[in-house]
């Protein structure tokens, strides 16, 4: 079965005549994100981008705009708000997407968002996965751009801050571009602005998640030609963006570049980003993570364990010397009782050491 469906994902796409492009007049209302914040961006992840990890992400790209995890808007009504909407004031501009279908209930989780102090409400209708799906939400949202643009209207006229949909090119084998950009249509009518294009179909059957995010085949070329006929819309390009080099070739067609597991698995390319793009001098890993320590002890006091702030800087000296034996150090210490500064300071001395040695 998988092996039949990516033999299918693998076709290619018929490009056909587009629609006749809208315009900002036709759009209800909604803010306008400002352009330097669309450059630079790092996508939500699930049981990744969390409030540490958010934290720490933008110690390294001062300029980026950040994502919270997909957060169901049940979940944002009924649930544990001070841990599903934590956030730091250091992080913003922050953006928090929500997950739903029901456009009642995402107007409120949109609401609250917005009162929490978000700079942005995003709707997901990109993630593939089965639990997704059976809720209704996610992909599957690709097929029903009508409720998606209730959905969407519904949220701008609860909320004063920009609402953005973060989706995919489509679902399964369909691979007509005008199916993409009615659906894109049919949402910016309702008041989108801003379309943050995972640049690859999601298979609804199949493909697990992490295959959804490997095997259907990249078509930056769709999210190109949506900025080139839709120009009074911002589009984002996000999918498979692993080097500087490759994502400021995205910027010659397109608002910006969202990274998402490079920019977790080597956090460091977000620096390297964020000074290329907009200034500033270069710092040394050791030193934008001892700029953080402040931010570390004050959670530990709050009771916060290491563990859960230091498994987001693992690949901070990813292919670098010492680079293994930072990550070991950390994996192995964080865990434990009484863990503290001194830890990743151990950690950065292995490092170091690394490094005196190679310049002896």
């Amino acid at each position: 079965m998988a092996a039949d469906r990516r033999a299918s994902v693998a076709a290619g796409c018929r490009q056909v005549d587009a629609a006749p492009p809208i315009t900002m007049a036709a759009m209800i209302p909604t803010p306008a994100i400002p352009a330097a914040q669309l450059r630079l961006s790092v996508a939500p992840m699930m049981d990744w981008t969390d409030s540490h990890c958010r934290v720490f992400h933008r110690t390294l790209a001062p300029h980026a705009r950040l994502y919270t995890e997909m957060v169901h808007a049940n979940a944002v009504i009924h649930g544990d708000r001070a841990r599903l909407l934590a956030m730091d004031p250091v992080e913003h501009p922050v953006a928090l997407q929500l997950g739903g279908s029901e456009p009642a209930l995402l107007a409120q989780a949109a609401r609250i968002g917005a009162e929490r102090g978000f700079d942005e409400i995003n709707l997901n209708c990109g993630c593939p996965s089965d639990r997704v799906q059976a809720g209704r939400f996610g992909a599957c949202l690709m097929r029903e751009p009508a409720l998606v643009a209730a959905s969407v209207a519904a949220m701008v006229e609860a909320c004063d801050v920009p609402v953005t949909v973060k989706c995919r090119l489509g679902v399964d084998d369909d691979h007509r571009f005008e199916v993409f950009l009615a659906f894109v249509d049919e949402v910016a009518a309702a008041g989108c602005r801003m379309f943050v294009v995972h640049a690859r179909n999601a298979w609804l059957k199949g493909l697990s998640p992490r295959e959804n995010r490997e095997v259907p085949p990249l078509r930056y070329d769709w999210a190109y030609r949506l900025k080139q006929e839709r120009p009074a819309l911002q589009v984002i390009v996000n999918g498979g963006i692993a080097t500087p080099d490759e994502a400021t070739a995205h910027l010659q067609h397109t608002d910006g570049a969202m990274l998402g597991r490079a920019a977790y698995h080597e956090p460091y390319v977000l620096h390297r980003l964020d000074t290329a793009w907009f200034g500033g001098e270069l710092s040394s890993r050791a030193e934008l993570l001892r700029s953080l320590r402040p931010y570390v002890e004050s959670q530990l006091e709050r009771g916060v364990f290491l563990k859960h702030i230091t498994r987001h800087m693992l690949g901070l000296f990813h292919g670098e010397r010492g680079g293994r034996a930072f990550r070991q150090i950390l994996s192995e210490g964080a865990h434990k009782p009484g863990a503290d500064w001194s830890l990743i300071e151990q950690a950065l001395a292995v490092t170091e050491s690394f490094a005196a040695r190679d310049a002896a």
